[in-house]
């Protein structure tokens, strides 16, 4: 069963999770993202997006200005910071839903929750600018670290495992760690074991099927598999429905039967179906 947690956010209000999965809506203000880049640059569309996804069932809104897709070119600062800082300021004010900032930016991370934001989603678990930790611990901001290797450019270069499970559990736990030592309180620290980011298909369904291990970090778990590429693999060509959500769907109810904590998602009124019908089903169930 689903462990329960207590987080602190910005300005002390409490954040729990456990006693459901909760539903992350992707904001990508981004031109260039793997599946809806361009939708969401204008800051009006981008807004309206994110209150649409509140009223949808999002529990929390992930609002992100640079694509991490493979490939991706990086994105200055100060461009990032243009895209992302509006709409994270329309919306602190008409949601009551935490508001994520999806940066491994420190200088990003700072003006946006100084702007509203309150939690800080890292895909580079800390790796990429050390100083993220240092602008996390000051705000008082909860922070998910992703597993990945290398950079958008060159991730697939390192998908190479010995045991894909153990060794994302290892890293994480490093990530955790450095954390730690830069003044962010284990508490206040979620996991995120990086589907598709340095793992092929074959490692993003093992870590998929092996979800249960994760637990043995004690933190909470983001699972982020929407619409990713490696789904389509087990379907014969041209079968692929055009929105790849069924096969979202069969993976987001895989994470929420695991016991992950939060899904972060594209779709996200169809998603919060899944996981409510995965959450009652998960009720039931018992080891045997």
């Amino acid at each position: 069963m689903r462990r329960r947690f207590t987080l602190r956010l910005p300005g002390g209000a409490s954040w729990t999770l456990g006693e459901r999965t909760l539903v992350m809506g992707i904001v990508n203000v981004t031109p260039d993202s793997f599946s809806d880049g361009g939708v969401h640059l204008d800051v009006k569309a981008a807004v309206a997006s994110a209150l649409r996804m509140v009223e949808e069932g999002a529990d929390v809104l992930d609002i992100g200005g640079e694509s991490t897709r493979p490939g991706a070119q990086p994105v200055a600062e100060g461009e990032e910071r243009r895209r992302v800082l509006p709409v994270i300021e329309a919306l602190a004010g008409r949601v009551t839903v935490p508001i994520s900032i999806d940066t491994y930016k420190a200088a990003v991370a700072d003006a946006a929750l100084a702007a509203g934001a309150s939690i800080v989603n890292d895909i580079s678990g800390l790796r990429y600018d050390p100083e993220l930790a240092g602008v996390v611990a000051r705000r008082g901001a909860p922070i998910v670290l992703m597993h990945t290797r290398g950079r958008s450019r060159d991730m697939y270069e390192q998908a190479n495992y010995h045991d894909v499970v153990d060794e994302v559990l290892d890293e994480l736990r490093e990530s955790v760690a450095f954390a730690a030592g830069a003044g962010v309180p284990r508490e206040q620290t979620l996991v995120d074991p990086g589907i598709g980011f340095a793992k092929d298909a074959t490692h993003s369904f093992e870590v998929l099927g092996r979800l249960t291990e994760f637990a043995d970090l004690g933190r909470p778990i983001v699972v982020g598999s929407s619409r990713k590429s490696f789904l389509n693999r087990p379907i014969k060509q041209g079968a692929l429905a055009a929105d790849g959500e069924w096969p979202t769907a069969a993976s987001v109810a895989a994470a929420a039967l695991a016991g992950m904590h939060i899904v972060r998602v594209h779709a996200v009124r169809e998603m919060a179906q899944v996981v409510r019908v995965a959450d009652e089903i998960q009720k039931y169930h018992r080891d045997r």
